[in-house]
């Protein structure tokens, strides 16, 4: 089957996921549908394929809809959660502390890939350091899909569970009642702030950059509102389909190796993130819905359309995503030397 026929037959799949679950009213249907149900087909042996580039510019939305909400006044909140954001480094250690002994010693992983499975940073991200240094780069995409995966699919049912938070509600106004001209200008802002960020090499380009871009725009007043309904839903679709689909071809040593690290990972990431967000709320450093999404080590544009429909703090949650990616792409790397010498050292003086 040729690549378009896979890509139709994906978004066929993911079209009737999402529909499903808005059917059954299920919280996050354009999100959570589509991603289990290409979860579901790749498991089963569908030849499935992801958006390409298409994808990729849907995220732009996210980005343009971060941008958008930065305010002067919320310019003038930021020094407010500097506190929260110096637990960001210790949770990040934490996090390695716990993760990287279960991959190496408990699941047998060699040490870069143990080591770039451990980090919560961005996918593409540790996929790229982790090839580099030498590891398995299907395990780790697999892992990491499974912590995304995870923490996507539970973290709307605990809110709407606890917090009764609506996460089937459009995530803004309609396409309609927004003027074609500020749609036009995000649009060219999300292009512009994508490729301007991927000439220059940033991190998690398609959102970073759009976001810098109309956040400049949003502070000048050129424009005032979000981006509309439609377009935010439509690249929850294609979020969907770019977690499902690191699933197609998966084999059965991946699934009881790869993705059971995975799973007990994630469980690991959960007890972790539990302890920082009682400890913040505790310390009545932010509100516990905002705590939550900030201190979920998800993906970013995942944790950014949940963000976005549960209507929490923006500025509060994204700073918290984009501090933990900034330390895990600049440290890491070098981190991960200096363990790996001293791997090498203890095992030169066991011979």
């Amino acid at each position: 089957m040729n690549l378009m026929k896979r890509r139709a037959l994906t978004f066929a799949i993911a079209g009737m996921g999402g529909a499903v679950f808005l059917l059954l009213h299920l919280p996050l249907p354009w999100l959570l549908g589509p991603m289990l149900a290409c979860l579901i087909a790749a498991l089963a042996g569908t030849p499935l394929s992801g958006a390409g580039q298409l994808g990729i510019f849907m995220r732009t939305f996210l980005g343009v809809a971060v941008g958008a909400s930065i305010t002067p006044g919320v310019l003038a909140e930021l020094p407010d959660i500097a506190a929260s954001l110096a637990f960001v480094p210790l949770f990040i250690a934490a996090i390695a502390l716990v993760g990287y002994p279960l991959f190496r010693r408990v699941f047998g992983f060699d040490h870069a890939t143990a080591w770039y499975a451990a980090m919560p940073g961005g996918l593409q991200d540790m996929l790229v350091f982790g090839e580099e240094a030498g590891g398995d780069v299907r395990a780790l995409s697999l892992i990491h899909a499974t912590r995304v995966l995870v923490i996507v699919t539970v973290a709307p049912f605990i809110m709407t569970a606890y917090w009764g938070v609506d996460l089937s509600q459009p995530p803004g106004t309609p396409m309609r009642a927004t003027d074609l001209t500020e749609i036009a200008i995000m649009v060219g802002a999300g292009v512009i702030g994508w490729k301007g960020a991927e000439r220059l090499g940033l991190f998690g380009a398609s959102i970073l950059g759009p976001m810098i871009v109309t956040a400049a725009l949003s502070l000048s007043g050129i424009i005032s509102h979000r981006p509309p309904a439609e377009m935010i839903q439509a690249a929850q679709f294609f979020i969907g389909i770019a977690v499902g689909v690191k699933y197609a071809g998966i084999t059965l040593r991946e699934l009881r190796v790869d993705v059971t690290a995975g799973l007990v990972y994630s469980g690991a990431l959960a007890a972790i993130s539990l302890i920082f967000i009682e400890g913040i709320v505790g310390l009545g450093l932010a509100p516990a819905l905002d705590a939550f999404l900030a201190f979920l080590p998800g993906g970013q544009a995942e944790m950014v359309v949940i963000a976005i429909i549960a209507g929490a703090d923006l500025a509060y949650v994204v700073s918290h995503h984009l501090l933990r990616m900034i330390l895990v792409i600049l440290l890491g790397p070098v981190v991960e030397k200096l363990v790996a010498r001293r791997e090498k050292g203890r095992r030169d003086r066991l011979r």
